[in-house]
């Protein structure tokens, strides 16, 4: 699959993607490419944040890939509880946070916090830095496993958004078209 034929949703996570962060750059290059809004990107609720994610993929006119970062991760394995399988063609989830990190959020809903751990009815890959100050790579790889996705290492690489230095994220880029031309 190309970019051009898919709609690519953009997940952001807690405070959404500033304009120098990898997910905002993507949107600007990628003509297929849109942000899933959220109400309030500093207050996360599960069934909110979950409920714009369905509508989003059901409102989409070509096949679906989800690109979710951080909390977005967690948004995306909670709205896959009312996704059908083949509502979504892929998702590629970056960074996805521990439970701790999202509890230490302000204004994180409790529910929102824990992990949903069913496996996921449709392809995914998990990217996550060796050094994410916000989850461990362990616990990373596990979410991977308990939603059936691909673990990918990305390194020394922080939270892997702009702060840890991957604003524009090349690397990313690349791993992304290679993930849509898998799909």
């Amino acid at each position: 699959m190309k970019s051009s034929e898919a709609d690519i949703l953009i997940i952001p996570g807690w405070s959404g993607s500033g304009p120098d962060h990898w997910q905002s750059r993507w949107v600007a290059k990628l003509p297929t490419a849109r942000v899933v809004e959220q109400a309030d990107w500093y207050k996360p609720e599960r069934e909110d944040w979950s409920r714009r994610i369905v509508e989003a993929v059901r409102a989409a006119t070509r096949p679906v890939v989800l690109v979710a970062h951080s909390a977005g991760v967690s948004a995306v394995a909670h709205a896959a509880e009312h996704l059908k399988p083949g509502e979504v063609a892929g998702g590629f989830l970056v960074a996805p946070p521990s439970e701790t990190a999202k509890r230490a959020i302000p204004g994180m809903e409790a529910a929102f916090a824990e992990h949903r751990l069913e496996k996921l009815p449709f392809p995914a890959i998990v990217i996550a830095s060796a050094t994410d100050p916000y989850c461990s790579q362990d616990e990373a790889r596990a979410l991977a496993a308990a939603w059936g996705a691909e673990f990918v290492d990305a390194g020394d690489g922080g939270h892997l958004n702009s702060e840890s230095g991957h604003g524009p994220w090349p690397d990313g880029l690349l791993r992304f078209a290679s993930f849509l031309k898998g799909l």
